[in-house]
């Protein structure tokens, strides 16, 4: 009988250790369930969202210049300045690229809501499938109409959730710098004041949106409990993956091709890197122990009844066993028979 094989010494870490086997568990979720391909997903409408965003601004830009005729005249009074002579006409004339950009601007900027509203359905509806997928939810699709509609509803409830929670983040900035000159205590002895109150704010704004993001994002929406220490990790985890991507971007941007592409660069690994960093929060809160579900029992397949018929070339056993006894009565009878004629 062959002895049971001994747990291995990272068996034992993960026993001794529950954060191990938790952090273990929620890297095989991730795995199991696709991340890499969602986060590349999401990755690539995030980057697509990036040129209606552009025409977006430039149009808001172009109707503030056209409302604003002082501040249009000293836009164009530095471009002018700042390019060669015979190139002014280009960017200053009637017809130039100024007046021009002023004069699309509502075309532009219908255009850009359109695109921004495809690629932020886009996105969200990716990110919403993502986040069910960790989850371990397979819910029934809704129909394409109703779909769209709730990605949309989502979409704009995740942008007012990033507005309100940085506009409270500045706000609150702005308030304790206030105080701390009331206080005469605006010096640079005091300064560590307002960054570590900054450093807990953004912790608090990154908390409330992981935590959003969490329980309202996935098709079936989870509880507050359930995500509440996953969302204090994802926010100590992305405050250090900002600024490990600001380290990055700094070392990137040295040369001069670097400062060409690298912001664009540094934005596509920034976005990728985060989507995989949610998703891993949320596989890491699914598979905490109060959510954790036994995986149910496979359904056994319907019986099937397959009558067997023997046909059988000899005789059956009771059949053998009585032709035997006739024969075996026989041979008595004969040597009995035979006994007598030869006396």
């Amino acid at each position: 009988m062959s002895r049971p094989e001994a747990p291995s010494r990272f068996e034992r870490l993960r026993t001794r250790y529950p954060w191990l086997d938790h952090l273990v568990r929620a890297g095989a979720r991730y795995t199991e369930r696709h991340g890499d391909h969602y986060a590349a997903a999401i990755t690539f409408f995030s980057v697509l969202s990036l040129v209606p965003l552009v025409m977006i601004g430039f149009a808001v830009g172009a109707y503030v210049l056209a409302f604003n005729p002082a501040l249009l005249q000293e836009v164009r009074n530095g471009i002018t300045e700042g390019v060669p002579p015979g190139l002014a006409s280009f960017f200053d004339g009637p017809d130039g690229i100024i007046q021009q950009a002023i004069d699309s601007r509502a075309t532009v900027g219908v255009f850009g809501l359109l695109g921004a509203a495809y690629s932020g359905i886009g996105w969200m509806s990716n990110l919403r499938e993502a986040l069910s997928e960790q989850w371990a939810q397979v819910p029934q699709a809704p129909a394409l109409p109703k779909r769209l509609a709730f990605d949309l509803l989502a979409l704009i409830g995740l942008g007012l959730a990033l507005v309100i929670s940085f506009a409270i983040t500045a706000v609150a900035s702005a308030f304790a710098a206030d105080v701390l000159v009331l206080v005469d205590l605006d010096g640079e002895r005091w300064s560590w004041l307002l960054t570590l109150l900054g450093v807990v704010l953004g912790l608090a704004a990154n908390w409330l949106i992981f935590l959003w993001v969490i329980v309202r994002l996935p098709r079936r929406h989870a509880t507050v409990h359930s995500a509440a220490k996953a969302a204090l990790f994802g926010a100590i985890g992305f405050e250090i993956l900002k600024q490990v991507m600001n380290i990055y971007l700094q070392s990137v941007s040295g040369s001069p091709s670097g400062a060409v592409f690298g912001p664009f660069l540094g934005l596509l690994v920034f976005a990728f890197f985060a989507s995989r960093f949610l998703l891993f929060v949320t596989a890491w809160a699914a598979t905490a122990k109060e959510n954790e579900r036994p995986a149910p029992a496979p359904v056994p397949g319907p019986a099937v009844i397959r009558p067997e018929v023997t046909v059988r070339s000899g005789p059956d056993a009771r059949t053998a066993a009585g032709l035997v006894g006739v024969g075996v009565v026989t041979g008595l009878l004969g040597l009995r028979a035979f006994g007598r004629r030869g006396r």
